[in-house]
Protein backbone atom coordinates (compact mmCIF):
# COMPACT_ATOMS: atom_id res chain seq x y z
CA UNK A 1 0.00 0.00 0.00
CA UNK A 2 3.43 2.11 0.03
CA UNK A 3 2.92 2.94 3.63
CA UNK A 4 6.07 2.84 5.60
CA UNK A 5 4.61 3.29 8.91
CA UNK A 6 1.90 1.27 10.78
CA UNK A 7 1.16 4.43 12.71
CA UNK A 8 1.89 8.39 13.45
CA UNK A 9 1.63 9.52 16.83
CA UNK A 10 0.88 12.97 17.95
CA UNK A 11 1.21 14.35 21.28
CA UNK A 12 1.48 17.38 23.12
CA UNK A 13 4.95 18.51 22.72
CA UNK A 14 5.33 21.36 25.48
CA UNK A 15 7.90 20.44 28.08
CA UNK A 16 5.33 20.40 31.40
CA UNK A 17 5.73 18.05 34.72
CA UNK A 18 2.09 16.25 33.06
CA UNK A 19 3.89 16.04 29.88
CA UNK A 20 7.30 14.44 31.10
CA UNK A 21 4.93 11.20 31.68
CA UNK A 22 3.49 11.61 28.17
CA UNK A 23 6.90 12.18 26.50
CA UNK A 24 8.22 8.98 28.36
CA UNK A 25 5.00 6.99 27.21
CA UNK A 26 5.75 8.20 23.80
CA UNK A 27 9.34 7.59 23.58
CA UNK A 28 9.70 4.70 26.02
CA UNK A 29 6.55 2.73 26.87
CA UNK A 30 5.00 2.84 22.99
CA UNK A 31 8.41 1.76 21.21
CA UNK A 32 8.71 -0.97 23.51
CA UNK A 33 5.62 -2.36 23.36
CA UNK A 34 4.30 -1.44 19.62
CA UNK A 35 7.37 -1.60 17.61
CA UNK A 36 9.49 -4.53 20.27
CA UNK A 37 6.79 -6.20 21.26
CA UNK A 38 4.56 -6.20 18.63
CA UNK A 39 6.05 -5.89 14.87
CA UNK A 40 4.60 -2.40 14.54
CA UNK A 41 6.42 0.44 12.91
CA UNK A 42 5.59 3.58 14.37
CA UNK A 43 6.34 7.19 13.23
CA UNK A 44 7.14 9.72 16.35
CA UNK A 45 8.07 13.76 15.88
CA UNK A 46 11.16 14.02 18.10
CA UNK A 47 12.62 10.60 16.84
CA UNK A 48 11.42 10.08 13.19
CA UNK A 49 11.73 13.52 11.54
CA UNK A 50 14.87 15.61 11.80
CA UNK A 51 16.00 18.74 13.08
CA UNK A 52 16.55 21.01 10.21
CA UNK A 53 13.46 19.26 8.04
CA UNK A 54 10.76 21.37 7.32
CA UNK A 55 8.68 20.58 9.69
CA UNK A 56 5.41 20.83 8.30
CA UNK A 57 5.94 18.82 5.16
CA UNK A 58 8.03 16.62 6.83
CA UNK A 59 4.67 16.07 9.12
CA UNK A 60 2.05 15.73 5.91
CA UNK A 61 5.08 13.08 4.26
CA UNK A 62 4.78 11.17 6.98
CA UNK A 63 0.79 11.36 8.26
CA UNK A 64 0.34 10.61 4.38
CA UNK A 65 2.97 7.37 4.42
CA UNK A 66 0.95 5.93 8.18
CA UNK A 67 -1.50 3.29 8.16
CA UNK A 68 -3.13 5.04 11.25
CA UNK A 69 -2.98 8.08 13.38
CA UNK A 70 -2.48 7.99 17.35
CA UNK A 71 -3.59 10.68 19.51
CA UNK A 72 -3.42 11.45 22.88
CA UNK A 73 -5.60 13.14 24.19
CA UNK A 74 -4.44 15.32 27.68
CA UNK A 75 -5.90 18.61 28.20
CA UNK A 76 -2.21 20.45 27.68
CA UNK A 77 -3.29 18.92 23.99
CA UNK A 78 -7.30 20.10 24.04
CA UNK A 79 -6.32 23.61 25.19
CA UNK A 80 -2.83 24.31 22.84
CA UNK A 81 -3.43 26.97 20.58
CA UNK A 82 0.40 26.34 19.01
CA UNK A 83 1.49 22.68 17.88
CA UNK A 84 -1.54 21.74 16.68
CA UNK A 85 -0.47 22.05 12.96
CA UNK A 86 0.07 18.22 13.07
CA UNK A 87 -3.46 17.35 14.72
CA UNK A 88 -4.88 19.62 12.05
CA UNK A 89 -3.47 17.30 9.13
CA UNK A 90 -4.34 14.64 10.68
CA UNK A 91 -7.90 15.14 11.16
CA UNK A 92 -8.07 16.60 7.92
CA UNK A 93 -6.69 13.40 6.88
CA UNK A 94 -9.01 11.25 8.63
CA UNK A 95 -12.15 13.14 8.04
CA UNK A 96 -12.50 15.21 4.62
CA UNK A 97 -10.01 12.68 2.87
CA UNK A 98 -11.46 9.44 4.25
CA UNK A 99 -7.56 8.72 4.53
CA UNK A 100 -6.43 7.40 7.40
CA UNK A 101 -7.96 5.83 10.94
CA UNK A 102 -7.16 7.71 13.97
CA UNK A 103 -6.97 5.86 17.25
CA UNK A 104 -7.56 8.30 20.01
CA UNK A 105 -5.49 7.39 23.31
CA UNK A 106 -7.27 9.68 26.40
CA UNK A 107 -4.14 9.87 28.80
CA UNK A 108 -5.79 11.17 31.50
CA UNK A 109 -9.47 11.89 32.45
CA UNK A 110 -11.09 14.65 29.76
CA UNK A 111 -14.11 14.83 31.48
CA UNK A 112 -16.89 16.30 28.83
CA UNK A 113 -15.51 16.84 25.25
CA UNK A 114 -17.03 19.80 24.85
CA UNK A 115 -13.62 22.02 24.65
CA UNK A 116 -12.72 19.92 22.07
CA UNK A 117 -12.59 20.72 18.36
CA UNK A 118 -15.52 19.60 16.31
CA UNK A 119 -13.50 16.79 14.23
CA UNK A 120 -12.30 15.47 17.33
CA UNK A 121 -15.76 15.30 19.44
CA UNK A 122 -17.03 13.63 15.90
CA UNK A 123 -14.46 11.10 15.81
CA UNK A 124 -14.87 10.48 19.43
CA UNK A 125 -18.68 9.92 18.86
CA UNK A 126 -17.91 7.46 15.97
CA UNK A 127 -15.65 5.10 18.51
CA UNK A 128 -14.58 6.11 21.36
CA UNK A 129 -11.47 7.19 23.20
CA UNK A 130 -8.89 4.13 24.49
CA UNK A 131 -8.66 5.16 28.18
CA UNK A 132 -5.00 4.84 30.11
CA UNK A 133 -5.76 4.50 33.91
CA UNK A 134 -3.61 5.16 36.20
CA UNK A 135 -3.28 1.04 37.29
CA UNK A 136 -1.55 0.45 33.60
CA UNK A 137 1.54 2.98 34.93
CA UNK A 138 1.83 -0.21 37.17
CA UNK A 139 2.72 -1.97 34.18
CA UNK A 140 2.67 -0.77 31.52
CA UNK A 141 5.22 -3.01 29.38
CA UNK A 142 2.34 -5.59 29.65
CA UNK A 143 1.41 -6.00 25.41
CA UNK A 144 -1.48 -7.96 27.49
CA UNK A 145 -2.65 -5.84 29.06
CA UNK A 146 -6.79 -4.30 28.38
CA UNK A 147 -5.08 -1.34 27.05
CA UNK A 148 -2.75 -2.44 24.81
CA UNK A 149 -5.48 -5.00 23.62
CA UNK A 150 -7.28 -2.34 22.96
CA UNK A 151 -4.78 0.01 20.95
CA UNK A 152 -3.45 -3.62 18.84
CA UNK A 153 -7.20 -4.46 17.81
CA UNK A 154 -7.41 -0.63 15.61
CA UNK A 155 -4.11 -0.99 14.53
CA UNK A 156 -3.93 -2.49 11.18
CA UNK A 157 -2.56 -6.23 11.06
CA UNK A 158 1.13 -6.61 10.96
CA UNK A 159 2.66 -8.79 7.91
CA UNK A 160 6.02 -8.96 9.52
CA UNK A 161 6.48 -12.23 11.65
CA UNK A 162 6.75 -11.61 15.19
Amino acid sequence: DGKIYDAYVIYPKNHTSEANFVEYFVYQIMPDILENKCGYKLCIYGRDIYPGEDAASAIEKRMQKSRRLIILLTHQLINSKEDAYDQHIALYNALIQNDTKVILLEMETIGTYGNLQESLRFIIKQQGTIKWKEEHTVCPQSPNSKFWKQVRYHMPLTRRSS
